[in-house]
């Protein structure tokens, strides 16, 4: 059974152990992230340091000079990681440990471009922008989006890809000192709060007959239950249409449903250029609930596997939640990596991976995702250890 764990290049770069270390967990694979959006991480076991603080969106690779000149939208650099290309040096030592490398790269989510182009980003129906949402709709964010796909995807010694958050991100975003909890917000209620209102999403409602300021205008009206405090507990599609009414509901996912599945052929069909002439595998991240916003991006199951070499699908959780998730891909062939959480600190649960690996193999899952190698404690590590060495016998 394929495993791979995921890592940031600075988990190994100045760490000599790393690669060995990561290896002997039993897995054949990692997946290293060549571009991602900021954050705060730990590196519990890294010699010299034990944080690292990326303050904003960029790639982990030098960007190709003649690919960005002129452009406005382009791919910042990266100051927290020594050396001129990390995600290289990071590759180098897991080959050499005997680990296939993959690519991970972060697509529509970046708070950085937000904050420079504060046009590019969703607007919602409040006229508020989420600069760490770019709107996938507007030509220029389709453009950027793709062609950063194409470069940070298909790096040196890479055998594959797995493309985050590439199509329509929202409202959900852990934000820096989030406060937004004060009223829960079930996922009917998130899809109104992430349904973008910029220039271009309102001529593509206006496509589907739609009004843009009646649609905004209903949008708020259902939502201001929630902020009552009740109504926030609608979940599913069939709470998006209790709160916005079947027909407003439904033209809105056509929309968004067109503009994610033209960037998802475009991606995809960039990095395979890219990569003309390698063995190389294209993963999306993905939910098999079309309206899902988010790094686990909306897809329709048929489609998605037509379109990319299969899918990275959200596994932790009980029974139910992976049934969700694996079962609409039943019968459709292409890969189907089963994603599970094993930080215990971040909602993980590693000591019962074997068992829930198991009952995701038994639906269908054809490969295993580990999130986050570098981020687990020891005792996490060792949990996977002892899971992976029985899990498929």
């Amino acid at each position: 059974m394929k495993t791979s764990a995921f890592l940031y290049p600075w988990d190994v770069v100045g760490d000599p152990d790393a690669a060995t270390r990561v290896a002997d967990l039993g897995v054949q694979q990692v997946t290293l992230a060549s571009a991602y959006h900021s954050t705060r991480a730990l590196t519990p076991r890294h010699p010299d340091r034990r944080i690292v603080t990326a303050e904003h969106a960029a790639v982990l690779y030098p960007a190709d000079p003649a690919r960005w000149a002129g452009r406005e939208l382009r791919p910042h650099g990266q100051t927290w990681v020594a050396g001129e290309d990390p995600y290289a040096e990071a590759a180098e030592a897991l080959t050499g440990a005997g680990l296939q490398v993959h690519s991970w790269v972060v697509l529509a989510h970046n708070s950085r471009l937000g904050a420079e182009h504060p046009d590019t980003s969703v607007v919602n129906a409040y006229g508020d922008r989420y600069p760490w949402a770019p709107c996938i709709a507007q030509p220029a964010v389709h453009t950027y989006l793709v062609d950063m796909a194409a470069e940070a995807a298909v790096r040196p010694g890479a055998h594959g890809t797995e493309l985050e958050s590439c199509g329509w991100y929202g409202f959900a975003h852990l934000h820096a000192h989030d406060k937004t909890a004060g009223v829960g917000l079930g996922d009917a209620a998130q899809y109104l709060m992430s349904l973008c209102f910029c220039a271009a999403c309102r001529a593509g409602y206006g496509g589907q007959g739609l009004d843009a300021e009646e649609l905004g205008a209903a949008v708020r009206r259902a939502l201001e239950p929630v902020w009552a405090g009740s109504g926030s507990g609608d979940t599913g599609w069939s709470g998006v249409e209790k709160l916005l009414g079947a027909g407003l509901a439904d033209a809105t996912l056509r929309w968004r449903g067109q503009v994610a599945r033209t960037l998802q052929e475009s991606a995809v069909a960039a990095v395979r250029q890219a990569a003309e002439g390698r063995d190389f595998q294209v993963l999306l991240h993905a939910d098999p609930a079309p309206y899902r916003t988010g790094a686990n991006v909306g897809v329709e199951a048929a489609h998605i596997l037509s379109t990319a070499d299969g899918v990275v699908l959200p596994c932790t959780g009980d029974d139910a939640a992976r049934e969700a998730v694996l079962n609409p891909f039943a019968g459709l062939s292409g890969v189907r990596a089963a994603n599970f959480g094993v930080v215990t600190g971040m909602g993980g649960s590693p000591g019962t991976l074997e068992r829930d690996a198991a009952h995701a193999l038994s639906l269908g899952a054809t490969e295993l995702r580990l999130y986050h190698a570098g981020l687990a404690s020891g005792p996490d590590l060792e949990a996977v250890t002892d899971a992976l060495s029985r899990v498929g016998r």
